[in-house]
């Protein structure tokens, strides 16, 4: 068969590169390889092919014998899946003001789970036991939705990191209360790499039932998998997940990008080079007066208030978003392919900027 040249041809600058979020980056070279491996030839479709039966060895390592992966196609699917497999249909969440099942999923969780949300402010998007509790009452009253979850984000979107303790200490609280625990791991990789411990440190561990976990962010294409510690915290999974649009017919081509974040250390890699890149920035901000850094830069985001024209100068420069417009917040995210060169340009530029 006489081979063709593809008509497919570059639409942008790959030297290009942005602040505003850790999706803007592609896939990782050796993710790449790896859905070439699985290319070849026919497997069988939705999820019964060799590569999904790997990957559920592999998550074992990480997650504990007990853990089962489900793969998605992206992060909303995987909460929206997993919450509405953890809760009754008069059941509800407890979840941080600022999650992102909360304020960034369009109503999903709410709408196609058709769950309760309970949100709670808090100061740096992390939950405590007294936290919960404002939410977790009224469990005999029929006119109120029943808490039944509390889901945490590690890390949270505030870009600080909950620690196997803290962890351990809401598990404790909501199961005695007989709630479950649903990890939102997005960023579960930049997590571990800041606590410098193994995901299982903080999941499977301390008490997490279920969690969403995250690959798009640390390198993937596309593609995330809901994984279940406690196979009693949920229920009919697989019609869930085809229920709500999210089984892949040809989900090889999920498991293998997730196999190849994480049969090696590719996973690890990936985060302590986006947190390090954050770090480097967070610290050259701080050397540029009337710059103030909001909340403490524990993984690859850095979260920062300047003067709003100043922003808006910067974003034609550079790509990023306002946290809070009115109060002059940002959001600056690093990603695994961020370089030194990127970060110190974009330190130069907000220098530049503020001088004007």
């Amino acid at each position: 068969m006489r081979s063709r040249t593809t008509a497919a041809r570059a639409h942008h600058d790959p030297a290009t590169r942005g602040f505003a979020s850790d999706n803007y980056a592609g896939a990782h070279p050796e993710v790449l390889a790896a859905l070439a491996v699985a290319n070849g030839g026919h497997q069988v479709a939705y999820g019964e092919d060799e590569y999904t039966d790997h990957l559920q060895r592999v998550m074992h390592g990480h997650f504990g014998p007990t853990a089962k992966a489900f793969p998605v196609f992206n992060g909303t699917g995987a909460n929206v899946v997993a919450l509405q497999a953890m809760t009754d249909r008069w059941g509800a969440v407890i979840c941080a003001e600022t999650a992102h099942i909360n304020v960034d999923e369009g109503g999903a969780p709410e709408k196609v789970a058709g769950l309760k949300l309970l949100s709670v402010p808090t100061p740096d998007g992390k939950l405590t036991p007294e936290l919960v509790d404002r939410q977790a009452w009224g469990y005999e009253d029929e006119h109120r939705a029943m808490p039944q979850v509390v889901s945490i984000t590690q890390n949270t979107e505030l870009g600080t990191v909950y620690t196997p303790d803290e962890i351990r200490a809401l598990c404790e609280h909501a199961h005695e209360r007989g709630m479950k625990v649903h990890l939102d791991g997005a960023r579960i990789s930049n997590a571990a790499a800041s606590l410098d411990v193994p995901m299982r440190t903080f999941t499977n561990t301390v008490g997490v039932d279920v969690l969403s976990y995250g690959a798009t962010k640390n390198g993937a294409i596309f593609g995330e998998a809901v994984v279940v510690i406690d196979s009693d915290a949920v229920r009919a999974m697989k019609r869930l997940r085809k229920l709500s649009m999210q089984l892949s017919s040809k989900m090889r081509f999920v498991s293998v990008q997730l196999e190849a974040l994480l049969a090696g250390d590719l996973w690890l890699r990936n985060a302590r080079h986006s947190n390090a890149m954050a770090q480097r920035l967070a610290d050259g901000v701080r050397a540029v007066d009337g710059v103030e850094i909001l909340h403490p830069v524990q993984a690859n985001a850095v979260f920062a208030r300047l003067p709003h024209d100043v922003s808006v100068r910067l974003q034609k420069r550079f790509r990023f978003y306002f946290w809070d417009e009115a109060a002059g917040d940002v959001r600056w995210m690093c990603a695994f392919d961020t370089t030194e060169d990127d970060v110190d340009a974009f330190v130069q530029a907000l220098k530049e900027e503020m001088a004007r």
